[in-house]
C-alpha cells in the first residue's frame, strides 16, 4: 500500500531526494562529511559557519541538518534557537567536539534530535542519519495520508498501523477493543493477546495510581488530562533483539474520552477511551545517562564532587538530629603524576580503578567514597563516635594501598596522603569541611606523605597567602607591574656580548622587586603563566626592535618557556606573532626549554618546535645534564644550543676539571651545537671553559641581570672586549 502512495505525483513532490545541510566552521571536517555522504543519494549543501547556515535555511528547506556547536561567528546554539523561533521542523543532529555533559544537555534542550561527539565512527553517524531521515519520512507519510484519506476506513487503518506510536481504544470497562500493529514492535505483544484484556495488564505496578486517570480518560477537549509518562510492560515470553529485550519501556501517553452521539448533549453515553502512546524510552535512557554522568566520575563510576557534597549535606543534617559525629577524609595519591608521565595515561587510569576498588574494601556499607578529580578521592564516614575510629580506617586505607599493584605486567607501588576533619568539632558546613580536609591533606604531603593529618586551626594561613598571591598575580599583568631584566651572553674566545637571557621580575607594590622564585610556581599552578609568558615574548620582541631602531648591534634574546606555554594550542602562533609584529628576524629569538619539559609530550612538542625552527627560531635546552640527557631527544628535536647547568660549572677550578662539563662541551662540538655555561662566577671557571673551547658564558663574573637601559649601554660599547673581572656589573 505504501508503494501505491509513492506512485502518486503529490507524494513524489512531497518526498524528493533528501536534502542535507552540513554546518561546521572547519573546512576539513566539512570535506570529510561530504565524502562520507557521497553516493548515498543525498542532495548535500554545506555551510562554513553559523552565519552561512542561517542564510541557507532562509533560502530552502532541508530534511536534516548536521550542526557543529562551537563556531566563531554564530554558534550552533544560536542556529537551534533560530529554528525554534521560526518553528522549522527540520531534525538536527549535533556533531560536536565538546564532550562535556553540559554541551549534550544544552543541545538536546535546545531542540536537537540527536548528539554525536567528535571524533565519530562513520558507520554510527550514517546509522543515525538514516534513522532520523526514516523517522521524518514516516512522519511525513502519516501526515500526507491523514490529509488525503481521512474519510476512508481503509486508509485510516493504514495510518494507524503505520504510526510510530502505539494507538489503542478501550471500552467503558477499560478493556482493549483496538490496538495498532505497533504494539508488537514496541512491546512484543500480539493484538490478540491483549484484546478484551483490561489495560492494567500493561501498566508497571508502580505507575498504576497515575494510570487510572489517564489511560481510561473520560474527559474530552480542554478538560482532559495532559500527557504523562508511564511504563508499559514488555511481553516476558517474547524474545526481542537489541534494546527491546527489557522488562518495560517508557511512553508518553495522551487519551480522550469517547461518547455516543445521540444528538442530545444531555443524553450522551460514555463508550470508552481513545489514546496515543509515544515511545520515549531512548530519550529517557539518554536523560538518565546524562543525569548519571552529571553526578558520577566516568572512569571509576564513583560519585563526583557534586554528589559527594549532596551526601555530606544529608549526613550533616542527620548528625545534628541524632547527635553523632561524622568525618570527612580527602585522599591524594603521592607522585601520581610520575606514573602518568612515565607509563602513560592508560596505565594511570587502570591504577585509579585499582585504587577505587581497594578503597571500597576498606569502608563500611554506609560510607561514601567519591573521586573529586585527578588522583584525589574523598570519603564520608558518618556515625563515628571516636577519633581513634578515624585513625583506624585511615591506617587501613594506607596499608591497603601500600601493597603492590600489577598494572600491565608491571608492579607499581603507591602511597596516599590523607587529610581529615570531623563535625561538629571542626564545623558543620559542607564546603568548610571539604576545604579543611583538603588543607590537612596538603599538610600531610609536606610532612613526609603516606600519613594521616587532622585539621588544626591555623593551617589555612599559608594557603590564604597563596590565594592572595594568585589574585595579585592576575592584577599585576593588568597593572603592568612586570619588567624584564637582561643578563649578557659572552663569547668565550672574544669576550664580546652575543646576546642576552631575558629574565622576568615583578615590581610588587608592597614587597618590592621579586624574582621568579617568589611567584613562578603559583603562576604555573594557576595557569597565569601563559598570559605572562606571552607578555614576555611581546616585550622582548619590542625591546629588540627598539634597540635596532637605535642603531645598536644585532643580538639574540633567549627567553625561558614554561610547561603551560608549550602545551597551549596556539603556542607556535603566539611566538611568531610576537616576532612578526616588529618585523624581526626569527633567528634573533631563542627559546629556552628544560629537558623534563621536552619529555612531557614528546611527539606534540617535536611538531611545535620543528615548526618554529623552520621559521628560524633558535631552540636551547636549559639546565642540560640535570634531566634525561638522552641522545634520543637530541636527535628528535631541532636543538641549536645546550646550556650547562651552573651546578656543574661550579665544580670547575684550577685543579678541578669537571668530566661532565668536558663531556657536554665535547658532545656539543660533535653535534655542532652552541654550548653556553651558566653561573660563571670566578676567573678560574672562565679560564677552564675557554680552554675547553666552550662557545658562550654567562654569570655574575661578567654581569648581574640588568634593566633595559643598562643592557643598551653595554651594547653601545660596540666591539670592545669586556673586562671579565666583574667590571660590567
Amino acid at each position: 500500500m505504501l508503494t501505491d502512495v509513492r506512485g502518486n505525483t503529490e507524494f513524489n513532490q512531497l518526498f524528493p531526494q533528501s536534502r542535507v545541510l552540513l554546518v561546521d566552521d572547519d573546512p576539513l571536517i566539512l570535506e570529510g562529511l561530504v565524502r562520507l555522504l557521497e553516493g548515498r543519494g543525498y542532495d548535500i549543501v554545506t555551510a562554513q559557519g553559523g552565519r552561512e547556515a542561517l542564510a541557507a535555511i532562509g533560502r530552502q528547506q532541508f530534511d536534516i541538518i548536521l550542526l557543529d556547536l562551537a563556531m566563531p561567528d554564530v554558534d550552533g546554539t544560536a542556529v537551534l534557537a533560530f529554528l525554534n523561533e521560526r518553528e522549522v521542523d527540520t531534525p538536527v543532529i549535533v556533531v560536536s567536539g565538546n564532550a562535556s555533559i553540559d554541551a549534550a544537555i544544552v543541545a538536546l534542550r535546545s531542540g536537537a534530535t540527536d548528539f554525536v561527539r567528535k571524533p565519530y565512527e562513520p558507520e554510527e553517524l550514517l546509522r543515525r542519519i538514516d534513522h532520523t531521515l526514516a523517522r521524518r519520512r514516516l512522519e511525513k507519510e502519516n501526515g500526507l495520508i491523514l490529509q488525503r484519506l481521512q474519510q476512508s476506513e481503509k486508509w485510516h487503518r493504514f495510518l494507524v498501523n503505520s504510526s510510530p506510536d502505539l494507538i489503542y481504544t478501550l471500552d467503558a470497562e477499560g478493556r482493549f477493543t483496538f490496538l495498532n500493529d505497533r504494539v508488537g514492535d514496541l512491546l512484543g505483544w500480539s493484538k490478540e493477546d491483549l484484546l478484551g484484556q483490561p489495560y492494567t495488564v500493561l501498566i508497571h505496578e508502580e505507575d498504576l495510581p497515575g494510570a487510572v486517570h489517564i489511560f481510561n480518560e473520560r474527559r474530552t477537549n480542554a478538560r482532559q488530562q495532559k500527557q504523562i509518562e508511564l511504563r508499559l510492560k514488555c511481553n516476558p515470553g517474547q524474545r526481542r533483539p537489541r534494546a527491546m529485550n527489557v522488562r518495560y519501556r517508557t511512553f508518553e501517553l495522551k487519551a480522550t474520552g469517547m461518547y455516543e452521539d445521540s444528538g442530545n448533549r444531555f443524553e450522551t453515553r460514555f463508550i470508552g477511551s481513545y489514546g496515543v502512546a509515544k515511545d520515549v524510552s531512548e530519550r529517557k535512557q539518554a536523560e538518565e545517562m546524562i543525569h548519571y554522568q552529571t553526578y558520577h566520575d566516568l572512569l571509576t563510576g564513583l560519585p563526583n564532587r557534586a554528589l559527594f557534597r549532596d551526601h555530606l549535606g544529608l549526613a550533616l543534617a542527620q548528625s545534628k538530629r541524632n547527635g553523632q559525629n561524622l568525618a570527612v577524609l580527602i585522599l591524594d595519591l603521592d607522585h601520581f603524576k610520575v606514573i602518568n608521565d612515565s607509563l602513560g595515561h592508560g596505565s594511570g587510569d587502570e591504577l585509579l580503578l585499582n585504587v577505587g576498588a581497594r578503597l571500597r574494601q576498606c569502608l563500611r556499607e554506609g560510607d561514601t567514597l567519591a573521586r573529586l578529580g585527578g588522583d584525589e578521592f574523598a570519603v564520608l564516614l558518618p556515625a563515628l563516635p571516636m577519633r581513634q575510629d578515624i585513625e583506624r580506617i585511615a591506617r587501613k586505607i594506607i596499608d591497603a594501598l601500600s601493597r603492590p599493584m600489577q598494572i600491565r605486567d608491571q608492579e607499581i607501588y603507591v602511597s596516599v596522603s590523607i587529610g581529615a576533619c570531623s563535625s561538629p568539632d571542626d564545623g558543620d558546613m559542607v564546603d568548610t569541611l571539604i576545604r579543611q580536609a583538603e588543607i590537612a591533606m596538603y599538610q600531610a604531603k609536606t610532612q613526609g606523605r603516606s600519613r594521616l593529618q587532622f585539621w588544626l586551626a591555623g593551617m589555612q594561613a599559608p594557603y590564604s597567602a597563596r590565594i592572595q598571591l594568585e589574585a595579585e598575580l592576575r592584577r599585576a599583568l593588568a597593572r603592568n607591574e612586570f619588567v624584564l631584566f637582561f643578563q649578557p651572553l659572552i663569547d668565550c674566545a672574544r669576550l664580546r656580548i652575543t646576546g642576552f637571557e631575558v629574565l622576568l621580575r615583578w615590581w610588587h607594590p608592597e614587597r618590592g622587586l621579586l624574582t621568579p622564585a617568589d611567584f613562578i610556581a603559583v603562576a604555573e599552578d594557576t595557569g597565569v603563566i601563559v598570559p605572562i609568558g606571552e607578555w614576555v615574548l611581546r616585550q622582548a620582541s619590542e625591546q629588540l626592535a627598539e634597540w635596532r631602531k637605535s642603531g645598536l648591534p644585532a643580538v639574540r634574546l633567549s627567553v625561558n618557556i614554561s610547561a603551560r606555554q608549550l602545551e597551549s594550542a596556539d603556542f607556535v602562533e603566539s611566538v611568531l606573532r610576537s616576532v612578526e609584529l616588529h618585523a624581526l628576524d626569527c633567528q634573533c629569538l631563542e627559546l629556552e626549554i628544560t629537558e623534563s619539559l621536552l619529555m612531557r609530550d614528546m611527539e606534540s612538542n617535536a611538531v611545535k618546535l620543528s615548526r618554529l625552527a623552520a621559521a628560524g627560531v633558535q631552540i636551547a635546552i636549559d639546565d642540560f645534564g640535570t634531566g634525561y640527557s638522552s641522545f634520543k631527544y637530541l636527535s628528535k628535536f631541532p636543538i641549536h644550543t645546550l646550556k650547562i647547568d651552573q651546578s656543574f660549572v661550579q665544580e670547575l677550578g684550577p685543579d678541578r676539571p669537571s668530566p661532565i662539563v668536558s663531556a657536554i662541551v665535547g658532545m656539543g662540538q660533535g653535534l655542532r651545537l652552541n654550548v653556553v655555561a651558566e653561573g660563571v662566577e670566578t676567573v678560574a671557571q672562565q679560564e677552564a671553559l675557554t680552554a675547553l673551547r666552550c662557545s658562550e658564558m654567562q654569570g655574575f663574573l661578567f654581569s648581574a641581570p640588568l634593566p633595559d637601559w643598562e643592557a643598551a649601554r653595554l651594547l653601545r660599547q660596540g666591539d670592545e672586549p669586556l673586562d671579565s673581572l666583574g667590571a660590567i656589573a
